[in-house]
């Protein structure tokens, strides 16, 4: 089976190393060998063996028939959806790690593999190394999923346990995740929830059966939060993890990305440094967890190369997967219903009486630095943000999410 591999970066030359080096197993796995025929970069690699199978023109690898599957490994939007299109009308299954191009283009490329009988597979593009798609796809279709929780992010999963562990701030641990290569020098994708957005819609667009647009996803990252609520969310035996959440609200979908306190009774309290994992609910198997390594060159590669292989497999047969190109409306944000813990500067007792009067009875926590911190009842975000605006004279320090 002739593979082309687009992309020698990270996960590229990754997807190559593990192909040379379990080769025996994939090869039995896959039920025929697997030879990587040509790599397609914008480079030459003189001191690499790969540089034989250097080309520069996609139409090398789109013309040459003995090419049944194309990985790509490049990231980004342009040229990803045109070579993804080209090759899957071409009678080639395609492979792909880009959570970009699975998030914005997914199912119309699921659309067009289903009309040429080729494959169009992503299971890299979420979890890293993580096993998620296939098992939302083939092991627990007799389900009705209602929730799919994630920290799928981790780069700020490292930053917030060791803001958490060694109590230092959000950017003296970010700049050490830089030091360490788990940040972009750009780390905004990360820190920002851009890239668990992506992610998040690609598993309720899987779960749901049709389109989630990230773009509708609210989102919130990480830059906010302090050394002191890492303090209260000890002082109340809780942890703050980037959450990634779709579920169905009253009939509704609701997706959203933004710092959590949880519980360390809760299943994703313990997942700590760059490590991520999924929480899925259904409403018969009900709750499955997946851990692991969300990112890497060789736990994504070998998220990658388990698509070739699947793609081998069913080489001449498309594998179903329902993800239709129909937009879901998303539950209004402002009607998704959520409990908050609130940090405040200084406040007299006349300030309380006020609190308790918008909010009604809250629930204090133990302050620190002269502060007063208090959790709400679950209400709408939206009678939330008015009872807060209705606070405006008090310095509102820190606001976060709080899933009971």
């Amino acid at each position: 089976m002739k593979v082309a591999l687009l992309g020698y970066g990270t996960v590229g030359s990754g997807v190559v190393e593990v192909i040379n080096s379990n080769s025996d197993s994939i090869e039995k796995r896959a039920g025929k060998p697997i030879e990587i025929k040509y790599v397609l970069d914008l480079r030459d690699f003189p001191n690499d063996p790969v540089n034989e199978l250097i080309v520069h023109d996609i139409n090398v690898i789109l013309e040459d028939d003995e090419v049944e599957i194309v990985a790509e490994a490049m990231g980004g939007i342009n040229p990803a959806y045109k070579f993804a299109k080209s090759c899957l009308e071409n009678g080639k299954s395609y492979v792909t790690s880009n959570k970009e191009l699975v998030a914005l283009h997914g199912a119309e490329l699921l659309e067009i593999a289903r009309k040429n009988n080729v494959n169009f597979l992503f299971e890299a593009s979420v979890g890293g190394g993580i096993p998620i798609i296939r098992p939302l796809n083939q092991s627990i279709t007799a389900d009705e999923i209602y929730e799919i929780t994630g920290i799928l992010n981790g780069t700020t999963n490292y930053i917030l346990s060791k803001m958490k562990d060694e109590g230092r701030s959000f950017d003296d641990v970010l700049k050490e995740a830089q030091d360490l290569g788990y940040a972009e020098k750009n780390p905004a994708a990360d820190v920002e929830g851009y890239d668990a957005c992506r992610k998040i819609a690609i598993l309720a667009s899987l779960a749901f059966g049709e389109h989630v647009n990230f773009e509708d996803i609210p989102t919130e990252g990480i830059t906010k939060i302090t050394k002191e609520d890492m303090i209260y969310a000890e002082k109340m035996n809780c942890v703050i993890k980037l959450l990634g959440t779709c579920q169905k609200q009253d009939e509704n979908v609701f997706a959203r990305v933004s710092p959590m306190l949880i519980s360390k009774t809760h299943p994703l309290a313990m997942v700590n440094d760059v490590f991520n994992a999924i929480l899925v609910k259904g409403n018969m198997v009900g709750d499955l967890m997946f851990y692991g390594k969300g990112a890497g060159k060789l736990p994504t590669a070998s998220a990658v190369v388990a698509d070739i292989v699947d793609a081998a497999k069913h080489s001449g047969t498309n594998i179903m997967t329902i993800w239709n190109r129909e937009k879901v409306e998303l539950k209004a944000r402002g009607d998704v219903r959520v409990g908050y813990f609130v940090r405040v500067a200084k406040v007299d007792e006349g300030i309380k009486s006020r609190i308790e009067e918008i909010f009604g009875e809250v629930r204090e926590v133990e302050a620190i630095n002269n502060e007063y911190a208090f959790i709400t009842r679950v209400m709408k975000e939206k009678h939330f943000e008015q009872k807060l605006e209705a606070l405006r004279e008090i310095e509102v320090l820190s606001k976060i999410r709080v899933q009971e």
